[in-house]
């Protein structure tokens, strides 16, 4: 990422990505987290670090949290700052500036031994809230594939981005072209 300006902090960044990944593995289009070997997966895809049990109790509190999380990106602004504020005030948020495993400063919360579903919660407030600090909320979208029902966030400067990571843009170009093809048939 050298040379290259982040339109948030990088850990405000990685949160919102990792916020909108969880919410799509919610078993919309089949269940993205069967298992505790899938939350680890998702743990290290995510970089998440601190405290995991791979316990199915904490893949049920993971689970849990999706439909909050997925509430956001329905939401108007007011919704959003009551769901970001109680999901804050819930697990007793204190922001503090941390470093670690060679990460430069950044916030954390909540204790790095903090229940993983709390600290997502926390994370992903955190992120939401700076969005709404920023007035850019707009950056939060559903998917534009009409059969797919994820979202994700726009972190393109030029806001452009319409569809999520599921391949859902290949499937809508590969559909605009055949429909360009069978116009030009005889």
């Amino acid at each position: 990422m050298t040379g290259v300006k982040l339109l948030f902090a990088h850990d405000t960044e990685c949160a919102l990505i990792a916020a909108a990944a969880l919410v799509n593995t919610d078993g919309r289009a089949g269940e993205g987290l069967p298992d505790t070997a899938a939350l680890n997966t998702f743990f290290v895809a995510h970089a998440y670090s601190g405290r995991h049990e791979h316990t199915d109790s904490e893949l049920r509190a993971v689970r849990k949290l999706r439909p909050r999380l997925r509430r956001i990106w329905h939401s108007n602004t007011d919704e959003i700052v009551s769901i970001v504020n109680g999901l804050l005030r819930e697990n007793a948020a204190l922001p503090q500036l941390i470093t670690h495993d060679d990460e430069p400063y950044h916030l954390h919360a909540v204790p790095r031994d903090a229940p993983l579903a709390t600290r997502m919660a926390v994370e992903a407030a955190m992120a939401m809230a700076d969005l709404v600090r920023s007035d850019e909320l707009d950056r939060l979208r559903s998917c534009d594939h009409p059969e797919c029902a994820n979202v994700l966030v726009d972190l393109s400067r030029n806001r452009s981005r319409r569809f999520c990571d599921a391949g859902c843009g290949n499937r809508a170009a590969v559909t605009a072209y055949r429909a360009r093809k069978t116009a030009t048939r005889p």
